[in-house]
């Protein structure tokens, strides 16, 4: 998918990019695949603020994806290619024989008219859903379930991908966009191809409104704040932080610091972290 540029008749439209939704066949979603889509804020259910800088933005429904794939055997037809508002990748309204319909992420280089299906006995090609156990070694793969029958949960985001690295005994090896390398059952099922929309990360907002009709409120500095409000606040005109390293606005350690628990059950599944040496 290309982008479009724009003259710069404005500071804001100087870098502004978009996308020129040349996939896009309809922006007629099908109703009966939608659902309210209440927002929170960034609030839980005591009204506190959980997840800073979310509220506003434009009314939205969201699109009941199908992330587990489970009629096998049964083609399926590409109707549409749609926008969805809550991804950065494209959707595909998908029907099968008996009459169904449902949403998918679509594959890059699908279109309008194919043909796509799920179990051990469809072709390795872009759009169709095996369980690892039938995939070849080297394949490039997208919305990998970790659990089986729970539905897709990695390599889901546009343009993004994962590979097949190899198979086990009861589990393959998976190495996923981040470089993380990590084993997956052999019974969790993956779509074939790469997430489509690839063009998504090269996108510029251009001004602050995109951010806000996104539901993305501003992020203020610490250093710019009170010191009642931040450990980095205060200290008379432009201040450094006047700690060794950053923190968060609770004092906890910022920038690079592992978050993730040691304990946690599925650390044994991970054979490579991202970023290691």
């Amino acid at each position: 998918m290309a982008l479009r540029k724009y003259s710069p008749t404005s500071p804001a439209r100087r870098f502004m990019t978009t996308s020129t939704f040349e996939e896009i066949t309809t922006n007629k979603p099908e109703r009966s695949l939608l659902e309210v889509n209440k927002k929170t804020a960034g609030r839980n259910s005591y009204g506190r603020i959980t997840v800073r800088h979310r509220g506003g933005g434009n009314r939205t429904k969201y699109r009941i994806i199908d992330f587990k794939r489970a009629k096998d055997g049964m083609n399926a037809k590409v109707m549409t290619i749609e926008y969805d508002p809550n991804r950065s990748a494209n959707i595909a309204l998908i029907q099968y024989e008996d009459g169904t319909k449902a949403y998918i992420i679509a594959p890059y280089g699908i279109k309008v008219g194919d043909t796509i299906v799920s179990g051990s006995t469809a072709d390795i090609k872009a759009g169709n859903t095996l369980q690892i156990k039938d995939i070849p070694v080297g394949t490039i793969i997208h919305n990998i379930e970790l659990v089986p029958g729970k539905g897709a949960q990695l390599a889901r985001s546009a343009g993004v991908s994962a590979q097949l690295m190899s198979k086990e005994e009861k589990y393959g090896q998976v190495r996923l966009p981040s470089g993380e390398v990590r084993y997956v059952s052999l019974l969790c099922r993956a779509t074939i191809g790469q997430v489509g929309n690839i063009d998504h990360e090269n996108i510029s907002l251009g001004k602050a409104g995109r951010k806000r009709h996104m539901g993305w409120r501003p992020t203020v500095r610490g250093v710019v704040m009170n010191p009642n409000d931040h450990p980095h606040g205060g200290g008379e005109g432009k201040s450094p932080i006047g700690r060794p390293s950053p923190v968060t606005p609770w004092g906890k350690p910022a920038l690079g610091l592992k978050t993730r628990s040691k304990k946690k059950a599925s650390n044994k599944m991970i054979v490579k972290r991202r970023n290691s040496k």
